[in-house]
Formats: C-alpha cells, structure tokens, sequence
C-alpha cells in the first residue's frame, strides 16, 4: 500500500512514533512517503520504499503568523496525485487532521477518494484540544477522519469525556523495536558517565512543566543521600535552566548532568541503572517504554497512560503525582541491592517485549485496510 504519513519531525514522542512506524512498514513493503516540513529526526535512510517530501511554508508578509495548515493540505494534495496515494496517516488532530481533511476535500473535487487515519497521542487532546478556542476544531477534525486511533485506553477515554465525538476510536498502543535494542556497550564507555561505584539515574524529556523537571531534581537529591549516584537529564525545554538553579542550589551541581538533545538515547539507557518520570500528565510514556527495553527500571507518577505501561511492583514503582518522599523512597528500594535491581531490569525489559513492533504493526496495517475498504462509504 502506498501511504502518507504527516507528522511532526521532532525528538517529541509523536514524531518518534510515527517515523519508526513508517520505517517499519516500509520494511514489509509498503511504500511511504513523509510529509512535513522537515525531515523526522530518526529518519536516516531514503530509499526505493521510504519518501521525504518537505512542506515549505513561503514567507508573506500580510500574515501574523504564517498558514502551515494552508501549506500542508497543498503538499498532501501535491503528493497524493504525483505519487497515487492510497492512504493518509496524520499523527495529531491539529493542525494534521485538519489539513488532511482539506487535502481530502480538495481531491475529491477532482474524483480522488483518499481514507485518512489518525492517531491522538495527548497534547491534542489534554492540552491544545480542551482549550476552548480548538475544542470545535478538534472535535470537527476526529468526527471526520475515517478511522480515529489513541496510544492508550486512558487517552480514548479523556477524548471521548472532553469532546463530542461519534467515531469509534481503536487503541493501539505505543511500540518498540526490541530488535535494535540488543547491542551491548562496554563497561569502559560507562565510565565516561559515572564512577563504578555510582548508579546513573536518568530522565528524558522535553522539560516542559508538565514533567515536573523540578521534582526529578528533587527525587534525585534524596536518593544521592543514601546511594552513590548521578542524574543524566536529557533534553531541551524551558524548564532546563529552572532546574540547574535547583541542583546548584541543593549543592548538587557536580551530580546532575544536563545533556541537552541526544541522538545516542539507547548509550544512555544503556548505562542507566533507574528511570524518572514524575509527569503531571502522560497519554502513554514512551519514555518509560524505551528505558524499559533497555532494562531500566521507572519510577514513576500513576496518570495518564503510564500505568498501562510501567507495572507497579514489576517494571518499577507507580506513586501519585508530586510524591516526591515517595518516589525517592521507591528508587532506593530498587538500588540498595543489586540483587534487587537486577531483578527489575530483567522484569522491566520483560514488560517492554509485549510492545513490541511486530505486535503492533498488524493492528495499524488492520486499520488501514479497514479504512481503505470504506473509502468510498464515508462522507466528506
């Protein structure tokens, strides 16, 4: 099948979603074409079955802010006829949905029908979409898309309590591919990041507010007072800066690294003894899921769709949001012994296999043959 994929081509979980799906279904031979207005950041390879086709938005200076959605539903159109599309797939509501279902109603002026999927990862919904001012839109964007999916049970439910939607949604949960996460590195590289006898806790996110960068800072002070360790934070965002003032603050400076974006996640998480999610709000946990594969062990908060992820007392510990005496006192549970700890890695990768891609891919491949045998039955 020849499908579209539109997502954003950020390190965010969505665009990481959606590029490894579509390497993976050009895999088993479906051709794939992204559209967006930057190559995916894990998208290394073009090839006979994987496309890159770039959104360019021209500046014009009658426009605040200029009209990416205009842009992208052109784009679509652009690519759909040069390239006989049989399927679009849009990760996110807004603006993707929206501007695929233009680029639908454009096509259709000229006797192309083309099914478009799309996945709700969160923001659309928890944060953009509950906002009153997108609330119509998104609500109007879901109800039209030909088959709507959600990465977790507890998002499906969150859009069907805040908006008026009359669409089935199918869940198909986040995925990993437990093949490319069986490379060993050496004792030696660790060294680089801690000493032998400190464990290295991580996080990794985009470090806005709603992952309480402030408390990962925090469950690390009270862990370091009783174990040896270092805090590797990974990513850029807003709150980054905050949270060095935090660890200088908590004479802590010298254990916690910041990082910065990294394209050597998998090095990380390799070394990683323990994993820190506190969020406030999470519709899957990706995050979680990739330390996981990499036998590291999470703490973290019981929201969202983290619990359908992290198993409490299995792959780590579930604790309400803001419990920082809490979470701490878990993370020192695990890595007092390394008995212990041993046991979680081993559990935690366990957990992680059942998200595995080659159980995942069949569920979309299943939506999108669905989708295509309706194309002609939905109304535009």
């Amino acid at each position: 099948m020849k499908i579209a994929i539109v997502c954003y081509p950020t390190f965010g979980g969505s665009g990481v979603v959606a590029t490894e799906l579509g390497i993976a279904l050009a895999e088993r031979g479906h051709e794939i074409h992204f559209v967006t207005y930057r190559q995916p950041v894990r998208l290394e390879l073009l090839g006979n079955n994987i496309h890159f086709h770039e959104v360019n938005v021209p500046d014009y200076p009658l426009f605040r802010y200029q009209p990416y959605e205009l842009a992208l539903s052109s784009k679509l159109v652009d690519t759909i006829k040069m390239y006989d599309i049989e399927l679009l797939h849009v990760h996110y509501a807004i603006p993707h949905a929206y501007a695929g279902y233009m680029a639908k109603k454009m096509l259709k002026e000229e006797g192309i029908y083309i099914p478009m999927v799309t996945t709700l990862h969160g923001t659309d919904i928890t944060l953009v979409g509950n906002h009153p001012f997108y609330k119509t839109a998104v609500t109007f964007s879901i109800n039209k898309s030909d088959v709507v999916t959600s990465v977790s049970q507890n998002l499906k439910e969150q859009t069907i309590d805040f908006f008026n939607v009359h669409k089935d949604i199918v869940v198909i949960p986040n995925f990993i591919d437990a093949s490319k996460y069986e490379e060993d590195y050496t004792d030696c590289q660790r060294s680089l990041m801690a000493d032998e006898n400190e464990k290295i806790i991580t996080h990794i996110s985009n470090h806005r507010k709603v992952k309480r960068i402030a408390d990962v800072v925090k469950i690390f002070e009270k862990i370091q007072k009783n174990i040896p360790a270092k805090l590797m934070m990974v990513g850029e965002g807003p709150e980054r800066e905050p949270a060095e003032a935090l660890a200088e603050s908590l004479g802590i400076k010298d254990k916690v690294v910041f990082l910065g974006n990294s394209n050597e996640i998998d090095r990380i998480l390799c070394f990683s003894d323990l994993f820190l999610l506190p969020s406030e709000s999470e519709s899957f946990g990706l995050a979680a899921l990739e330390a996981m594969i990499n036998k590291v062990p999470v703490i973290s908060s019981n929201v969202g769709g983290i619990p359908e992820v992290n198993k409490d007392g299995i792959s780590g510990f579930l604790k309400p949001v803001g419990d920082i005496e809490g979470m701490a006192q878990k993370a020192i549970d695990i890595l007092k012994d390394d008995s212990v700890l041993e046991e979680f890695k081993i559990r935690a990768r366990k957990t992680a296999l059942n998200f595995d891609i080659r159980n995942i891919l069949p569920l979309y491949e299943e939506v999108y043959e669905k989708a295509y045998a309706s194309r002609y039955k939905n109304s535009y």
